[in-house]
């Protein structure tokens, strides 16, 4: 169909077929009481008129949707990988997504209200910033699933990481290699930061490093992680960052300063996020569990749609280790 043009419609496939929209109709939903050579005849002028049924439409005439709202953060590489394994997710239980996404000037509630003009029958929120409360009142209106946020809620359900053990991964890693002097460049106020930097310093108090214990302000983007570097001192022989976005800063800030990385620096990241995997990175990383995260949050938004009762509300997915190339032996 040209620009311009009208769109056809199911009455013009009937009147170019010869048969009476209801037969036609019959046809398009392939229920049954038309013959073969109709359904033949029908579906030959529905390609050449360039008509497609409006799926749509006709669930939203019976009262369903069948679409899951998704909010996700343009900033965040990982967001990309979970809405990957959510489309994968929904597919395989014939459902669809919709996105409504957070940028620097659209924030988290107006991506939320497009979506419930959307008639979403419940909402994804990846890493919500929103406060517990106002999450806790939408999901009086639709089932609301946070995931990669700690939400302490009956009302809610949340799929995350469990990030105080990737950080514990990610120290016993370093210590493994010989390090001791091992710096953490934090992700401020965004989701997961305060668990990351919990399992830090759990795990370097484990390993008798109380001493060496420090935290450098940071942030979830490149430039974050760049900044960071600025306001480390003393250069440790390891760095654990927030996320792999921020590692992407850390690893161009050091290597603008003449530091090699590994063999001055080693640096692991957080996600295991297409950006860790691209080859001229090769980030060693915390890789979060994506194919389970969005399953379980895909099944747990239709169990709340269906009516089930769920004791648990919130779960809790163990991340893996990846090693790299960027972290190495002192």
């Amino acid at each position: 169909m040209r620009t311009g043009e009208r769109r056809p419609t199911l009455a013009d496939v009937a009147a170019q077929a010869g048969v009476s929209t209801a037969l036609a109709s019959i046809v398009m939903r392939e229920a049954p009481g038309a013959s073969a050579a109709t359904r033949r005849r029908v579906l030959e002028v529905a390609e050449q008129l360039g008509y497609h049924p409006d799926a749509r439409a006709r669930l939203l005439r019976s009262g369903r949707s069948r679409l899951l709202g998704v909010v996700f953060g343009v900033q965040h590489a990982f967001h990309g990988d979970l809405v990957t394994g959510l489309y994968d997710a929904a597919e395989d239980l014939k459902y669809e997504l919709t996105l409504s996404a957070v940028t620097e000037r659209r924030g988290e509630r107006r991506a939320i209200q497009a979506l419930l003009q959307d008639r979403c029958e419940a909402l994804i929120v990846l890493g919500p910033q929103s406060s517990t409360a106002s999450l806790a009142a939408l999901s009086a209106r639709l089932p609301v699933v946070a995931v990669g946020r700690g939400l302490r809620h009956r009302a809610l359900d949340v799929v995350r990481s469990d990030d105080v053990l990737g950080l514990h991964l990610a120290v016993d890693h370093l210590v493994a290699l010989g390090h001791r002097r091992i710096v953490h460049i934090d992700g401020g106020r965004m989701p997961g930061a305060a668990e990351r930097r919990r399992g830090y310093r759990e795990a370097m108090r484990r390993h008798g490093l109380d001493d060496e214990i420090r935290v450098v302000p940071g942030g979830p983007t490149g430039e974050d992680g760049a900044a960071a570097v600025s306001l480390i001192r003393d250069l440790p022989t390891a760095i654990t960052v927030f996320n792999d976005l921020a590692s992407t800063g850390v690893l161009d800030a050091l290597r603008r300063a003449g530091v090699s990385v590994p063999e001055d620096v080693s640096v692991i990241g957080y996600d295991d996020s297409r950006l860790a995997r691209l080859t001229y990175l090769d980030l060693t990383t915390i890789a979060q569990d994506t194919a389970s995260m969005t399953t379980l949050a895909v099944t747990r938004a239709l169990a709340r749609i269906e009516g089930e009762k769920v004791p648990q509300r919130e779960l809790v997915i163990p991340p893996h280790l990846v090693p790299r190339g960027t972290t190495a032996a002192l």
